[in-house]
């Protein structure tokens, strides 16, 4: 699922600008167009990391990859912007039930440690190669028409509805427990209503009454789902797994990640076609030395996150992460590739080689199978949410900045920062993680010794 939903992913942004100019859609509508999905995918992940414990993820993720199918398809036919948006927003939904059904079964299936850590690097190459694939098959097929771009990866779900039942075997495991309804109700009403605000406060004003109140009724809902969570018996999200301070830090880490990249990508589908006139294929191919690199180097990433730890790998890439954005801070109208632009995407693929894998691992490690969907689903909807609100926000920056719907090297540059400043503050927040983990080990030594001198 996850080459799948890569694949859509990076054919759907290169393809962005030729949508824009057959559907006549502005800079702020066009968001949606990446948003749609992303509300119904962020608004519905802890729903459906819940429902795949619950129900079964077999089950789960078969129902919902035949949506996701569907949806595709219709994305790829329509001829208006209002119904793409909506098809892209049902896309989302089925990815929503699909992606922690995926890892989870992942996670289940293999015990914590050696043989995990290699799994999830395999499910990052596969998410890697699909990215890296779209890109190619996207510069190609926006050449021919921009609709084949929404059109490929139904083929590739039928393919894996086929595969799947056969691959999937054995027993679809079950948690036990009740169907909180009040809770998934709560906070689906809570996380749609969130990435709704914040797509939106581009174009009603991030200080008006509309995106305020909205924001305050997302308070709301969220202090009431905390009330239910702590009274329920068999409750949608166990709080308690937000004390483990590694999943809180690898939630963060995969929203400043996935947020500042999503922002990035955007702001440089923009820059490359409509500023400078590249081609579609001629995009896409600026963008592959980065798919390619975490497609060649994540099988190994396991055995480097064995050797040398999460935490450590997760600082080197936010670093490499923060370091590409600096680089693309140079834009101008003559961009040099070997002094800029190749430069700046092999260091995000550095970044994302690294801490990709390595916050999948942190997010899953010490939680019991029963939970996997749960902590899977967190994890996405950090991803997802992280992506919606930056977005939001650059697009405001490019707006606002570039005098309308006319873009400016300024504005490009301004919208960058954003993505830069966050990954600074993630590797300030990577960095943490390392001096936790060894202060615990020089706690765990004193403890030791102080063993050795009592005997």
């Amino acid at each position: 699922m996850i080459f799948l939903d890569a694949l859509d992913v990076s054919m759907v942004g290169v393809a962005l600008p030729a949508i824009q100019h057959d559907l006549g859609l502005s800079t702020s509508s066009l968001q949606w167009v990446v948003s749609g999905y992303v509300l119904g995918y962020g608004g519905l992940l802890l729903l459906g990391g819940r429902t795949a414990d619950l129900l079964g993820r077999r089950r789960v993720f078969l129902v919902a990859l035949g949506v996701f199918a569907v949806a595709s398809l219709l994305g790829g036919i329509v001829d208006d912007g209002g119904l793409l948006i909506a098809a892209r927003f049902v896309k989302g939904v089925a990815a929503a039930f699909t992606a922690p059904a995926a890892l989870s079964i992942i996670t289940t299936t293999f015990p914590e440690g050696p043989e995990r850590n290699k799994a999830l690097s395999i499910f990052t190459a596969c998410g890697a190669s699909g990215y890296s694939l779209g890109l190619v098959l996207s510069g190609l097929l926006t050449e021919i028409g921009w609709r084949w771009t929404l059109l490929m990866p139904v083929p590739v779900a039928l393919l894996a509805l086929l595969v799947a039942p056969k691959v999937l075997r054995g027993r679809d495991e079950r948690a036990e427990g009740g169907h909180d309804l009040i809770g998934a109700v709560l906070i689906t009403a809570s996380m749609l209503l969130l990435v709704f605000t914040v797509v939106q406060a581009p174009e009603a004003g991030w200080a008006s009454l509309q995106t305020i109140g909205s924001l305050v009724g997302v308070a709301v809902l969220l202090g009431l789902f905390i009330l239910a969570e702590l009274r329920m018996r068999h409750p949608l999200v166990r709080l308690g797994i937000l004390r483990s301070a590694h999943i809180v830090r690898a939630n963060l880490g995969l929203l400043i990640l996935m947020g500042s990249y999503v922002a990035f990508q955007f702001v440089a589908m923009q820059y490359f076609q409509n500023l400078l006139g590249w081609s579609a294929l001629g995009t896409a191919l600026a963008f592959l030395p980065a798919g390619l690199l975490v497609a060649v180097t994540s099988t190994k990433m396991g055995d480097f996150a064995d050797r040398f730890g999460t935490g450590k790998l997760i600082v080197i890439g936010s670093a490499a992460l923060a370091g590409g954005y600096a680089i693309f801070l140079g834009i101008d109208r003559t961009p040099s590739l070997g002094g800029m632009v190749i430069p700046g995407m092999i260091l995000m693929g550095i970044a994302f080689a690294l801490s990709f894998p390595s916050l999948n691992i942190q997010a899953t490690n010490g939680v019991d199978d029963d939970e996997q969907g749960l902590a899977s689903g967190l994890l996405n909807t950090s991803g997802q949410v992280g992506g919606a609100i930056v977005l939001a926000v650059v697009t405001a920056v490019l707006t606002s900045g570039g005098g309308g719907e006319t873009l400016s090297i300024g504005a490009l540059r301004s919208a960058i920062v954003v993505s830069l400043v966050l990954a600074l503050v993630g590797l300030a927040i990577a960095a943490t993680g390392l001096r936790a983990r060894k202060a615990a080990t020089v706690t765990e030594a004193d403890e030791n010794v102080q063993v050795y001198e009592t005997v």
